[in-house]
């Protein structure tokens, strides 16, 4: 067997067949960017920095759908410079009703053409012309050679291009849904053919372009005029022959008629920026795509790229390396793992694990000398079962795995340890990239090794799909990759100054998360019921009330019906104007509701709160595995912060700002055998790390006075004693000091006060006049990233932000913000990991019972054993105070109680 690694796969092509006949695709840019951004809700479409990319995102999967399913040898995206044209030059007011561009449309167009440039496409526009004169010109082009032609708009002024050969697909639904205009399609729906649509559009107007047409003359009368005499020209001609209304209306308007065809006439010779051969289809850059796709968080967009695309590769070098798979009998598994003792083992273990469960079927074993078999664990005899068990506990036979904390729940299911893993190459691939989506093993041997994972056999050399992960064979070559990969990911986190985070952070915390997760929460089943049915309860009285103060019933989760009752019925204060009319968001909902008081949204408001506690219990109800406990799943790679993320279900969502939503966690109770429940939570470790970092001397000893914080920085910024403090300045206060690591605008702590923007915008200055250290601190974060390109936590975890040096306001801005919140939040995920570490230790070392079963952002629940209350609670005390060393001390409040609400602080 051999592995096809090859190098320089650097771009991957489009064409998924042979085709034998050039084939042109012509995409108005601008056009279709639109309606995009107008069928894709702006608000589900936003980067972690606040760049909106609903129109990107609907624009490239309408341009994968249109190269899948067209198949273009060439293609071109045409793009308007602005609305000034050679058309405004006559006609003022062409295009002029057109509504101001939204300002979440802002910058998405320079997006698309970013996203163009990776997959090696080529765009153009031209000043004083817009998209369509360059669709037309190069359609003329393709034309001479006798290609058919596909051209993609929505501007119908497009349709007198179609001929046999060239056909427009028009949307009709957003970008996914296109109807095929061709010449009879074009005669049916409007009684002319091609060459005389802009003649028959002449006549009647065209409303998106602001030109009026000849009142009274509609699209049946124009086409029947078309038609009988022969086209536009002769029927001007003839006008004072025309009878009747429509005539007269006719000629006293014909200088309109005139105009309009001059300006709907497309050019056809322009001197365009490519040639016809500069749109020959050739493929992406696979490491822009990467770059770009993670910027914009496009996931999804990303693995249907790679999946269309993936297996055609343009020519590579000729590198094969070889592999040898033995294939070995019972007995023989000890000696082939002395045999390949000296170097490091990859390993691709298979099975099924999850939610407490762990099931081992086979591990795939490759090492660094090129050896590789596949170990049957389900079928192993007693000798290789032991040699395996030896081999995995061993710490000094490195190891490495991808992704290995599900399958650590599998190999502790079946009894073993595992010891000596070097390095988790998905764990190594996130500290670089954190704020990649896809950790996928055959992208990084790709992106890192620049080499294409694909086993073929001696004697046919058949492909195997890369997708069939019950791949046997291929998982022999994925495990060999390991090993490569490994080993560069480790120089450049070296490089980067980041292997200890890997090594003794991140591997290590895998192996905690997995005992976590295996141990999972016990829950009372009962008290879940009880929530469900009060909650439904309060749904149901919540809706009532509503129909009630309305004189109607409506669908409450309903935009269109509510905004029929807000602002038709009810005539409120219009809320952000959207597609749809005008938003019904939470947000836009409680800041309309504290304007007005209505009872409605005080009823709406209720509804939706009762909707989501039940929401949250019905997700715990569906958790409850049979053991009668829930085990979350802790995703490391998830946040580019370093923060954990939790899943299936995610704990981290369990609402506790309400007194109703805290009762949830009543439902979380201490299990068999153990005595109750400990809750340890950081305290202020966000402005803590804030004080540390800043070294600002007044926020030092605002921490080190023992006295409450927010008393103690309101008393400084108001001057006044701190036993004068009113609650609305330490509210204020307050407000200001969990801001600042968010990159706290005056207009938001405007509406987080309820003050004016002009009131906010002084206290911030006051506080920054208390706190200078904080302001040179902030600021220097900012112009250090933006010099840099990244930030850094105390411990190193870096996260890049290029938008720091975008040319878009927008993006820039929330890159700031970014800036401002990885280093604080980051660094406080870090403390809590380390926390984490050495408590877990420290309890196997006092060979204590209890045991910690979750983190919640910046708070640690343990189960406590009978006996042993306060010895745990001198260990969480001594490892959460002392994980790190800052110039202010941490600090943790401790509770205890048979469930987790009682144990709340």
């Amino acid at each position: 067997m051999s592995q096809l690694w090859h190098t320089d796969v650097a771009r991957l092509g489009y064409s998924r067949g042979v085709t034998t006949e050039p084939r042109m695709m012509l995409i108005d840019g601008h056009s279709m960017a639109f309606r995009a951004f107008y069928a894709l809700p702006a608000e589900n479409f936003a980067t972690a920095t606040g760049q909106h990319t609903n129109a990107v995102h609907g624009f490239v999967s309408m341009l994968l759908n249109v190269l899948r399913d067209e198949n273009p040898t060439h293609l071109l995206v045409a793009f308007d410079v602005d609305r000034k044209t050679f058309r405004t030059d006559e006609y003022a007011d062409y295009k002029g009703t057109r509504a101001a561009t939204p300002p979440e449309f802002s910058g998405q167009v320079e997006l698309i053409r970013q996203v163009l440039d990776a997959m090696n496409i080529a765009h153009a526009s031209v000043d004083n012309y817009e998209a369509d004169d360059i669709i037309a010109t190069m359609s003329a082009r393709s034309a001479e050679r006798h290609w058919p032609t596909v051209i993609i708009t929505g501007d119908r002024d497009s349709f007198q291009l179609v001929d046999d050969s060239t056909t427009v697909l028009y949307p009709v639904k957003g970008v996914s849904e296109l109807a095929r205009m061709t010449p009879e399609a074009i005669e049916a729906k409007y009684g002319v053919g091609p060459q005389r649509y802009p003649e028959m559009a002449a006549l009647v107007g065209e409303t998106s372009d602001n030109l009026p047409g000849v009142p009274g003359v509609g699209p049946k009368t124009a086409a029947k005029w078309l038609t009988a005499h022969d086209g536009l020209d002769n029927l001007l001609a003839v006008a004072d022959t025309i009878k009747g209304k429509a005539g007269e209306s006719l000629r006293v308007h014909i200088d309109d008629v005139r105009r309009n065809r001059r300006l709907n006439r497309l050019v056809r010779d322009l001197e365009l920026p490519v040639t016809i051969d500069d749109t020959a289809v050739g493929g992406f850059d696979r490491e822009a795509i990467h770059q770009l796709f993670d910027a914009l968080e496009f996931r999804t967009l990303r693995e249907r790229l790679f999946s269309m695309y993936g297996e055609a590769t343009e020519q590579m070098a000729d590198l094969t390396v070889e592999i040898v798979a033995d294939v070995l009998v019972e007995g023989e598994l000890g000696t082939w793992l002395k045999a390949h003792a000296t170097g490091t083992i990859g390993m691709i273990p298979r099975g099924r694990w999850g939610q407490g469960i762990g099931e081992l079927t086979g591990i795939a074993l490759a090492s660094s000398d090129s050896h590789a078999c596949w170990v049957p664990v389900a079928d192993l005899g007693p000798e290789d079962e032991q040699a395996l068990a030896a081999w995995l506990a061993d710490s000094d036979r490195p190891k490495v795995m991808h992704g290995a904390k599900p399958p650590m729940l599998a190999i502790k299911a079946h009894g073993w340890r595992l010891a000596g893993l070097t390095c988790d190459t998905e764990l190594a691939a996130y500290l670089l990239r954190p704020d990649q989506r896809s950790y996928d093993l055959e992208d990084l041997a790709i992106r890192y090794l620049k080499m294409e994972i694909s086993a073929t056999g001696d004697d046919d050399q058949q492909v195997l799909d890369l997708v069939d992960d019950t791949s046997r064979e291929l998982d022999l070559f994925r495990a060999r990759a390991l090993v490569d990969l490994a080993e560069v990911l480790g120089k450049q986190l070296t490089e980067v100054g980041q292997a200890q985070l890997l090594t003794e952070v991140e591997m290590p915390l895998q192996v905690e998360l997995a005992e976590m997760e295996i141990r999972g929460v016990g829950v009372d089943a009962d008290l879940l019921d009880a929530l469900n049915h009060e909650f439904d309860g309060k749904v149901m009285e919540a809706q009532q009330a509503a129909w009630q103060s309305v004189g109607r019933e409506v669908n409450l989760g309903s935009p269109k019906q509510l905004q029929s009752v807000l602002f038709d019925q009810l005539d409120l204060p219009r809320t952000k104007k959207i597609k749809s009319g005008y938003t019904t968001d939470a947000e836009a909902l409680e800041n309309l509701f504290a304007t007005t008081g209505h009872p409605f949204l005080a009823y709406l408001l209720a509804y939706r709160d009762a909707i989501k506690l039940r929401q949250a219990v019905e997700g715990l109800q569906r958790s409850v595995c049979d053991d009668g406990r829930i085990h979350t799943t802790y995703l490391q790679t998830i946040a580019a912060t370093g923060r954990l993320s939790s899943a299936d279900p995610n704990l981290q969502n369990i609402p506790i700002r309400t007194e109703q939503g805290r009762r949830i966690r009543e439902a979380f109770v201490v299990g068999d055998d153990y005595e109750a429940l400990m809750s340890a939570d950081y305290s202020q470790i966000e402005m803590r790390v804030m004080a540390h970092a800043s070294g600002d001397a007044d926020l030092v000893e605002a921490f080190r006075s023992g006295v409450d914080f927010h008393t103690v920085t309101a008393s400084k910024v108001f001057g006044v004693p701190a036993d004068q403090v009113s609650g609305e300045q330490r509210a204020s206060v307050k407000q200001m000091n969990y801001g600042l690591a968010y990159g706290l605008s005056a207009y938001g702590l405007s509406s987080r006060l309820g003050v004016p923007v002009s009131q906010a915008r002084e206290l911030m200055e006051d506080y920054f006049a208390t706190f200078g250290g904080v302001r040179d601190y902030l600021d220097e974060i900012v112009a250090r990233a933006r010099q840099d390109g990244w930030t850094q936590t105390l411990l190193g975890r870096r996260r890049y932000l290029p938008d720091l040096n975008s040319s878009n306001r927008q993006r820039r801005e929330m890159a700031e913000r970014a800036a401002l919140n990885a280093p604080i939040q980051g660094s406080a995920a870090d403390i809590i990991k380390i926390a984490m570490l050495r408590l877990s230790n420290a309890l196997s070392e006092a060979k204590l019972s209890s045991r910690i079963l979750l983190q919640i952002h910046d708070e640690l629940v343990l189960e406590v054993a009978p006996g042993e209350k306060q010895e745990v609670t001198d260990l969480v005390l001594t490892h959460m105070t002392g994980a790190v060393e800052l110039a202010v001390p941490l600090d943790v409040s401790i509770g205890y109680g048979p469930n987790w609400l009682a144990a709340g602080h």
